[in-house]
């Protein structure tokens, strides 16, 4: 039962992980869903310095998730530096650990832009398909991306991240500032991280490979397809409250006449 616990991507043997949207893949999704209500439950009838807890203890777990894999690696003998934090969830650790001490609002708008569409796909095309169930890099890579998929959603349903579009290019920005080194580390190291050489079978991205022959040029519209799912919303409806505001101001300014 544990005989493939400690194999990885590079060393487990064909045909012994899951298959997309099967019981395994759908006991995640459910967990997610299960932990995101309560916890949004929870959080929402916090005090102002609970819910400050609450982040820096969220935070924590996904820092221990990490130091988990890190460590798990390490103790076998299979760390190598396909594994350094350079892939984009890694760099929304690291994002999620500053914003639980020190939020502030690019950061707000990194976090719902990037974090939760990056978490969430990685949940619904999970790219450890072919580990199982009882595989410790299977595990973390569950845990860890329904936490950092949980930290931004919580957040952005309770209020304390609030998107704004005049926030965007500098939250852009900032991803593009980490990505042109990590390119270059990329080159370096003949690795992948953030999937800036090589699709690595994520459906998108091997769409527009097959499109345009590389995949990368496929980012912006990317980028900005996430872009408008994202923020659409939160338009709509403060177009609906300035509409009700000039309104009310409307039927205010008739009273007083």
């Amino acid at each position: 039962m544990f005989q493939y616990f400690f194999e990885t991507k590079d060393t487990i043997a064909k045909g012994v992980g899951f298959k997309l949207f099967d019981l395994t893949h759908i006991f995640w999704l459910v967990l997610l869903v299960v932990l995101a209500v309560a916890l949004c439950l929870v959080y929402r009838r916090l005090s102002e310095k609970g819910r400050k807890i609450f982040r820096i203890v969220l935070a924590s777990l996904i820092v221990a998730d990490e130091l988990y894999k890190i460590i798990g690696l390490l103790a076998i003998g299979k760390y190598t530096a396909g594994y350094l934090p350079l892939h984009l969830c890694s760099v929304n650790i690291i994002m999620i650990s500053i914003h639980a001490f020190k939020p502030f609002r690019i950061l707000d708008n990194f976090l719902y832009t990037v974090c939760i569409p990056a978490s969430l796909a990685a949940l619904l095309v999970p790219n450890w398909t072919q580990l199982p169930l009882l595989n410790f890099m299977h595990i973390h890579s569950a845990t860890v991306h329904i936490l950092l998929l949980l930290y931004p959603l919580i957040l952005t349903v309770c209020g304390d991240i609030k998107p704004r579009l005049r926030d965007l290019p500098l939250s852009l920005g900032l991803l593009l500032g980490m990505a042109i080194p990590i390119y270059g580390i990329d080159l370096w190291l003949g690795k992948n991280f953030m999937f800036l050489i090589k699709p690595d079978g994520v459906p998108p991205l091997v769409f527009f490979e097959k499109l345009w022959g590389n995949h990368v040029l496929g980012f912006p519209v990317l980028i900005a397809a996430i872009v408008v799912v994202m923020y659409t919303p939160w338009v709509v409806a403060h177009l609906i409250k300035k509409r009700r505001e000039k309104r009310s101001a409307s039927m205010q300014s008739d009273l007083e006449v």
